[in-house]
C-alpha cells in the first residue's frame, strides 16, 4: 500500500462509503384488509404503493440512526463539524472528515500527553507513543501501530496546533520495515515491489 510521493500523503485507506438502494422489501398490506378487498384493482394499486413507502422507512431510519455516530455518519458530518468548530470541506472524504471530528471529541479539555496521544492514535488508526522532552520544551509522537506516514498528517497537524500548549515544539517519528523483516522474502518478490513498498513491508 502506497502513502504517496509526497511527505504528507493525500492518499486515502479507502474511498466514499457507498449505499446500498436495491434491497429494499415492499410490505404487503393487502393480507391486513378484509377479503372482499382481495381482487378489487384499486385497492390493490393503492396498498401496493403505500407498501413500497413503507418498506422503504427501515432503510432510512437505519441511515437516520447512523449519522448519530461519527464511524457511520455520512450527510451530518457537516453538522458534527459546525457544533465542534471544525471547517466543512465536503471535496474530502469521509474518512479524512471523521477522522478530524474524532481528534477533536478526544482532544477536549485540559491538555495532557494522554490526550495528544489520544488524538494522534485517531489519525493513524493505529498505538502512538508520546515522548517528553521537558528539558527542551518539547515532545515526540511515535507511531507504532502503523508503518509508514499516516495518511492525514496535515489534519493531524491542524489538530496538534490546536491542543497543544504554544511554548511546546514537537516531532514525529516513523516506524519502518528492518532490513532483518526483509530476509523471509525472495528476491523476485523484492524486485517486483517500490521502495516505497518495501519500507512499508510487513
Amino acid at each position: 500500500m502506497s502513502y504517496g510521493n509526497s511527505l504528507y500523503s493525500s492518499l486515502l485507506f479507502t474511498d466514499e462509503d457507498t449505499e446500498d438502494s436495491e434491497n429494499l422489501e415492499a410490505v404487503d398490506l393487502m393480507k391486513y384488509l378484509p377479503s372482499y378487498y382481495q381482487g378489487v384493482q384499486e385497492m390493490e394499486e393503492l396498498q401496493e404503493t403505500l407498501g413500497v413507502e413503507i418498506g422503504s422507512l427501515k432503510p432510512s431510519s437505519i441511515d437516520v440512526l447512523n449519522q448519530a455516530f461519527v464511524e457511520t455518519a455520512t450527510w451530518s458530518l457537516g453538522r458534527w463539524e459546525s457544533e465542534l468548530g471544525l471547517s466543512t470541506d465536503p471535496s474530502k472524504s469521509f474518512v479524512s472528515r471523521r477522522e478530524m471530528i474524532t481528534a477533536k471529541l478526544r482532544g477536549s479539555g485540559t491538555t495532557t500527553p494522554e490526550m495528544i496521544q489520544r488524538t494522534a492514535s485517531a489519525f493513524s488508526g493505529g498505538d502512538v507513543l508520546l515522548e517528553e522532552v521537558p528539558g527542551e520544551y518539547r515532545f515526540i509522537v511515535r507511531f507504532v501501530g502503523i508503518l509508514g506516514i499516516p495518511p492525514n498528517m496535515a489534519g493531524l497537524i491542524q489538530m496538534i496546533e490546536e491542543i497543544k500548549p504554544a511554548h511546546l515544539a514537537y516531532e514525529f517519528v516513523y516506524t519502518y520495515t528492518y532490513w532483518s523483516a526483509l530476509r523471509s522474502i525472495s528476491w523476485n518478490t523484492a524486485g517486483a515491489k517500490t521502495w516505497n513498498e518495501l519500507r512499508t513491508y510487513g
